[in-house]
């Protein structure tokens, strides 16, 4: 019960889903955890749930001075900050975002809130950490993977993700600043957004996970806490030796 204890958390995208889920497995742990999100309703509602050691600041990842004032009252309140999720994150806006419909406006939409916010992320954590180390895990996608014909610009950014990890991990050992980072790569997960992607794929969400063990080699549907535990790893101190690394969780289907 003690993986976190004492550490100082930010988890974006923390109102619902993969981030909410992080946000109790990680104060299970013993973690104070800073929950951010656009939807400022659910959000504070999500915090107010999980108690005394979760608060709740209101962030638009796409935008600096939001990032900048999310870090101001972090380091204001609890002086440092040891693990960054990047977990914000869209499919996008319409149904039909391949290589020859998808619009300027639907890619920049998705590259803002998928690549440059966790770049955003990144660069305003490893100001905070430099200091005294700390763990980034970015939330990516199999998308990252393979091709996404039906999610071009999803399946970009996420691979920009990807890459991006990699190289903060590098600069970060370079500089001995004792900051890891590292991507976790999911399968569509039983949230909001895999409702959506299963929307997407033939307009019946019901039938769509339904479909998931023929999928799957491992017959079953991620849920949000599955993901949540891998996050959990790499941002505790049993993954001190892992930076720059990729942990798929998707059942195995990338493995096909």
């Amino acid at each position: 019960m003690d993986r976190l204890k004492n550490k100082i958390a930010l988890i974006t995208g923390a109102a619902t889903g993969i981030g909410l889920s992080a946000a109790r497995r990680f104060i299970e742990e013993g973690a104070a955890v800073v929950l951010c999100d656009s939807n400022e309703k659910d959000g504070q509602a999500a915090a107010d749930e999980l108690g005394d050691q979760a608060s709740f600041i209101s962030l638009d990842v796409t935008r600096l001075e939001d990032w900048t004032h999310a870090m101001q009252q972090v380091l204001s309140r609890h002086k440092r900050l040891d693990i960054l999720i990047n977990n914000a994150g869209i499919l996008g806006t319409c149904d039909h975002q391949n290589i020859e419909d998808t619009d300027l406006t639907e890619w920049r939409l998705v590259n803002a809130v998928n690549t440059e916010g966790v770049f955003l992320g990144c660069q305003a954590a490893v100001k905070a950490m430099k200091e005294n180390g700390g763990s980034i895990v970015n939330i990516s996608s199999i998308a990252a993977m393979v091709g996404t014909p039906t999610l071009v610009a999803y399946g970009a950014s996420k691979a920009a993700v990807r890459q991006l990890t990699k190289t903060v991990a590098i600069h970060c050992a370079n500089k001995k600043y004792g900051i890891r980072c590292n991507s976790v790569h999911p399968d569509p997960v039983k949230t909001n957004m895999g409702d959506a992607l299963m929307s997407m794929y033939g307009g019946d969400i019901r039938t769509g996970w339904e479909n998931i063990p023929n999928r799957v080699p491992l017959g079953v549907a991620a849920e949000a806490v599955d993901i949540a535990n891998c996050i959990l790893f790499l941002a505790s101190d049993e993954a001190r030796h892992l930076t720059g690394s990729e942990l798929v969780v998707d059942g195995g289907l990338t493995a096909i």
